[in-house]
């Protein structure tokens, strides 16, 4: 598939996102309804209990998505207003695989000083969007550079009644854990057995090691620019403190000799062949810089041979896609649903654990369609993880996510988890 630059901006010409409204208007009674004096009795009803916002609100299913535009995809700090069609582009991955309505929202003078660029100000990004969270269900942070992004999230969940999530940093995080769920069960060997090698110790990279240990993991080993996050370093800021490791590698190749896995998130061919040669048998890649990833597909399946192993990457063109869009839309579907106060670890390891089961049932014909140049699409080492098109995925990670809110006691009181299974089926069976 090659995408060209007229295609690409006639697509994006007038915008991706605009209002739907959802309820007819189109008799002087319906105005009467919409308007005044109908509108009064709502606003007395929330006035009275706020909990009437979400019965008589668009709130319930709709989430901010928040950016600064400090680190937008891999072109780096551009902007929010160069955000927007980023931003937008996440509103209708929201709307059409998790039913949910996304609207963007940049946030102009939120770096130091009240600027539009320069380093962010965590503060003024907390104090914009808990300003504008009551129309919001949840929010989506998306694009601010680490180490903001950290301190900001925190913040929010802490503050705010409502989920929040900051994508860069948890949605691959899911996708990569869901992967190396299903390597475990390729190879025989437990989360507890792998020695594991992380390039990239930003938003990413950090939270990947949080829910890969979460998941049991017990060697991980996270890099940086300036070689391992080790103990032995002063010059490490708060979150790679808590992930230094007590190890005697000091470059990412010393790190890798005799690691299971290795997850980049970090830059273009920065691996080497000889990197992959030192890896423990039956290995697994996840080399998922983008738009070129730590070392191409073509280059290890060289390295390996026949050898059984596992490569993923962040592209469409090649199997195992670490996708965020088989995450964030379901995630929410599922805590919004139960109106979910946060979104918490147990949460998420929930949604990678039902990803990583579905990615082992059989594929339906129609996804097999869709992938037909892929081959048939079966549980092994080049089908891990579910394709983004596979519908049950609104109804496995939603129930999952809402399962796992009910247990960390994060739902709504009123939420009825008995018969939610049946809602998304409905639901996704008329969508």
């Amino acid at each position: 598939m090659e995408l060209t630059s007229e295609a690409i901006f006639e697509y994006h010409q007038g915008g991706k996102v605009g209002m739907c409204a959802t309820k007819p208007l189109s008799s002087q009674e319906e105005l009467s309804l919409a308007y005044t004096p109908g509108v009064a009795e709502p606003v007395r009803a929330i006035a009275e209990n706020r909990e009437a916002l979400f019965d008589y609100t668009a709130k319930s299913n709709l989430v901010a998505v928040v950016s600064d535009g400090s680190a937008i995809l891999g072109l780096g700090d551009l902007g929010a207003e160069a955000s927007i069609p980023v931003m937008e582009g996440k509103g209708v991955l929201f709307k059409a695989f998790g039913d949910v309505d996304g609207w963007p929202v940049p946030l102009n003078g939120c770096r130091e000083g009240g600027a539009n660029e320069g380093p962010t100000d965590p503060q003024r990004v907390i104090d914009m969007v808990a300003a504008l969270a009551p129309m919001y269900g949840g929010v989506n942070l998306e694009d601010i550079a680490a180490p903001a992004c950290f301190e900001i999230e925190d913040k929010l969940d802490a503050m705010l009644d409502i989920p929040v999530f900051h994508d860069d940093q948890w949605g691959t995080a899911v996708i990569t854990l869901a992967g190396v769920l299903n390597y475990t069960r390729l190879c025989e060997r437990s989360m507890s057995e792998l020695r594991i090698v992380i390039n990239g110790a930003g938003a990413a990279g950090i939270r990947i090691a949080e829910m890969l240990k979460a998941a049991g993991a017990q060697d991980v080993v996270l890099c940086d620019s300036r070689g391992t996050v080790r103990t032995a370093r002063t010059d490490l800021n708060i979150k790679k403190q808590e992930h230094a490791a007590d190890t005697a590698a000091l470059t990412v190749s010393e790190a890798m000799q005799g690691a299971h896995v290795f997850i980049g998130v970090s830059v273009a061919d920065c691996l080497t062949e000889a990197d992959i040669r030192q890896l423990a048998d039956y290995p697994a890649i996840f080399a998922m810089a983008n738009p070129v990833p730590e070392i191409r597909p073509e280059v290890v399946a060289a390295v390996m041979g026949d050898k059984p192993y596992v490569m993923c990457t962040g592209r469409s063109d090649y199997p195992n896609q670490v996708n965020n869009v088989l995450g964030f839309p379901f995630l929410f579907r599922g805590a919004l649903d139960a109106r979910a106060s946060s979104i918490t670890l147990s949460m998420k390891v929930a949604a990678a654990d039902a990803l990583a089961a579905l990615a082992r049932e059989s594929v339906p014909e129609n996804v097999q369609t869709i992938y037909a140049a892929e081959g048939e699409l079966s549980f092994s080492n080049s089908y891990v993880i579910p394709k983004p098109f596979d519908r049950r995925l609104f109804i496995e990670i939603p129930f999952a996510v809402a399962t796992a809110a009910v247990a960390d006691g994060v739902a709504s009181p009123g939420f009825a988890i008995d018969g939610y299974r049946a809602v998304l089926e409905a639901r996704n069976a008329v969508r």
